[in-house]
């Protein structure tokens, strides 16, 4: 057996320390040995902190290798404490067995080596020839467990790159169907330590693949088997990942090109994909990963993503909480018209009736009374000149009517469509005097319908839809251009005020107020007391607003809690080729397409925003279809109370004396130049009549300036 050299040296110097150790504390308590034997065993103690404290891999034997230094010390210490040699030769044994330790352990020349590599191999045998017809046997790296020969190459190539990361190739599993796509299970050499240090480029430089075609995972927990840190797993797809690039599917696109972070929509998941032929529409169905958090979704990037077109008419997206569907038609689905009918404006037991119908196909329905809250239900329709407002009024004053309610309308302007529906509703007017007069007088009903008595009990009770014993019917007032009117410089603050009235108090007596114009805001004539009203009692209606940002704006203006809003083009136009092709070659960008006339965004309960096309009543033919066949009035009672406040009358007629302002009074010049006063009654309405001088309006644009000056006395 030989001794390594660095061995033999550590055992001397061990058996020449350990007399020093014992004898110099005894016979030269005052020599430098002490100082020296203590400063050596401080230097180790502070290694042995140092080596506890790092998180590098070997502190054992880093601890171990500075043990010897602090043991010798703390024999140098007992031997100085003790009386002479101490009790049964104490100094000597202590100083003996610490030769003894140091001698067997040997921490220097033996763990001062990584990985645990002796110092020297077993004792080989002595060598025999082989006999000469003998080949060589091949020894393998690893002891033989059984490994298939994939696992064994694998191996091989792991070996020769160094074995990166200090870990052992377990097994090799080649994927269905690939030549080169291997998945790896790796360990730790040494067990129970974590891998670290683990690098794509690592694994790719020992296969000869690229980084990117490497592809690391933590390996869970399975029975027969361990996991966690000491565990990991190396996808190598060259392969794959070329037929993902030329061919992907439809769950790898989406990852690739939608979910990641610079997506249309990230950290969602793609549940499936599904064509409907018959309807011409493919639908995506996806959801986030983490089920917390609320889709963000860019349709643009989603589109250029799934390589669509971005077409605003044929694209479309509905969320549902964690959960999102895309939508791609092949043609726009809202250019399609949807006639109305009397079966779908009927309303049912509980006031609702179909007045649309979404993207999907789903039919949309809007209320004529609020079941729920056991009131009339207020209305609110936005949209520029020509994008279906009118058409929906007369769908509403339909359902309305079919359920046996009173329906009045009031415009600033006359035109073709509002003289027609006319025909079918109790009152129609087309000016600011008679929307005023209008709204003064259903303002009036409140007063009568809450001294009104009902005839099974003789007491007056606040409204109760569909209730039979109910003496009125409910009254819905409509008013177009409902902005314009209330900036009139004659009754615009008679129109505001009692507007603003109406929806405070006219539900609980069966009224609702329903304006209609091109913004919702304050500035525009909507008091935030009244957007308020209107907005928690119906279901809001936005048409085109004129750009897709005015449309949002107005949509989300109405709403509580602003969610995605819809986007309504001007018009239905498909992309057609490459605008860049064409711009190169000269030609004309295709034409405009199909107007948008009739879809809106309609506002639901919940404050979820759909886009939908309205159900269309064609004013070329007969309405007569749509409404019953006698149009509905008020009782004779209400209107003989509307008769002696002077509010019941051909709306028409001029102004009269005192109705709105007192009596003109005569001057000093004699001319009796009448001075107006406020108040929203006046007159014989029983509204209040103002003391002071009518306040002049606030001049807020060119046109107000202009009425302000023409109404100037002495000008």
């Amino acid at each position: 057996m030989t001794t390594p050299r660095s061995v033999a040296l550590e055992r001397l110097a061990y058996t020449l320390a350990a007399p020093v150790l014992a004898v110099a504390p005894n016979l030269y308590p005052d020599s430098p040995v002490h100082e020296i034997v203590q400063l050596a065993g401080a230097a180790g103690i502070g290694g042995i902190f140092l080596a506890a404290k790092s998180e590098e891999t070997g502190a054992g034997r880093k601890i171990l290798r500075w043990s010897p230094l602090v043991l010798a010390a703390a024999v140098d210490v007992a031997a100085k404490t003790t009386l002479g040699w101490g009790p049964y030769w104490l100094d000597g044994l202590l100083a003996a067995g610490w030769a003894v330790a140091g001698y067997l352990v040997m921490p220097y020349s033996r763990h001062a080596r990584r990985r645990h590599r002796p110092a020297l191999a077993a004792p080989s045998p002595a060598p025999q020839l082989a006999p000469a017809e003998a080949a060589p046997e091949l020894t393998a790296a690893l002891p033989d467990d059984g490994a298939d020969l994939l696992t064994r190459e694998a191996r091989m190539l792991w070996e020769r790159a160094g074995m990166p990361a200090r870990t052992h190739v377990v097994k090799a599993t080649r994927h269905p169907g690939m030549r080169h796509d291997i998945t790896l299970l790796l360990r730790a050499s040494e067990t129970g330590r974590p891998i670290t240090g683990l690098s794509a480029e690592a694994v790719g430089a020992a296969f000869g693949v690229p980084a990117a075609e490497v592809t690391l995972a933590d390996v869970p927990l399975q029975p027969g088997r361990q996991g966690g840190p000491g565990w990991m797993e190396a996808s190598i797809t060259p392969e794959a990942n070329v037929r993902r690039r030329t061919k992907p599917t439809d769950a790898e696109r989406w990852v690739d090109r939608v979910a990641g972070p610079k997506g249309g929509a990230p950290g969602s998941v793609l549940v499936h994909r599904t064509r409907d032929t018959e309807r011409g529409v493919t639908f995506y169905r996806a959801k986030m990963a983490d089920s917390t958090e609320t889709p963000r979704i860019d349709l643009a990037k989603v589109c250029r993503g799934l390589g669509m077109p971005e077409d605003d008419s044929c694209v479309f997206v509905l969320i549902d909480g964690a959960e999102f569907l895309i939508s791609a038609f092949d043609t726009p689905p809202l250019s399609q018209i949807f006639p109305a009918t009397r079966e779908l404006l009927t309303p049912d037991e509980k006031g609702m009736f179909v007045c649309g119908f979404t993207i999907t196909g789903q039919p949309v329905k809007n209320m004529v009374y609020q079941y729920d809250k056991n009131a009339a239900a207020h209305g609110l329709v936005l949209g520029v000149s020509r994008s279906g407002k009118t058409q929906f009024f007369a769908i509403d004053m339909a359902a309305e009517s079919l359920a046996g309610q009173v329906v009045w309308l009031s415009t600033v302007r006359k035109d073709e469509k509002t003289t027609t529906l006319g025909q079918y509703i109790d009152r129609q007017g087309s000016n600011a005097l008679w929307m005023a007069r209008q709204l003064r007088a259903a303002k009036a009903l409140c007063e009568i319908r809450a001294e009104m008595p009902w005839p099974h009990d003789g007491k007056p009770h606040d409204y109760k839809p569909g209730d039979p014993r109910c003496p009125y019917r409910q009254l819905n007032v409509y008013a177009d251009e409902f902005m314009t009117a209330a900036q009139d410089g004659d009754f615009g603050e008679f129109i505001q005020s009692d507007g603003d009235d109406l929806t405070v108090t006219g539900l609980k007596y069966g009224i609702g107020f329903k304006p209609a114009g091109q913004s919702p805001f304050a500035h525009n004539g909507f008091s935030t007391e009244m957007k308020d009203n209107l907005r928690q009692n119906s279901r809001p209606v936005i048409f085109n607003m004129g750009s897709p940002g005015a449309t949002r704006k107005a949509a989300e203006g109405t709403m509580e809690n602003p969610h995605d809003v819809p986007t309504i083009p001007a018009r239905y136009s498909r992309s057609e080729g490459s605008a860049i092709e064409r711009a190169m070659r000269g030609e004309a960008d295709p034409e405009n397409g199909v107007s948008t006339g009739g879809v809106a965004v309609i506002v639901l309960d919940n404050g979820r925003a759909v886009l939908m096309r309205s159900l269309f009543a064609d004013f070329d033919t007969d309405l007569a279809t749509l409404f019953p066949d006698e149009v509905v009035r008020l009782t004779d009672y209400e209107i003989s109370e509307l008769e002696k406040r002077g509010l019941w009358f051909d709306w028409n007629e001029p102004v009269r004396p005192g109705e709105f302002w007192p009596e003109p009074e005569e001057g000093d010049d004699g001319e009796g130049k009448s001075r107006r006063r406020g108040g929203g009654g006046g007159g014989k309405g029983g509204g209040k009549r103002g003391s002071g001088r009518r306040p002049e309006p606030q001049v807020t644009s060119p046109r107000q300036a202009l009425e302000a000056i023409k109404s100037l006395t002495d000008a």
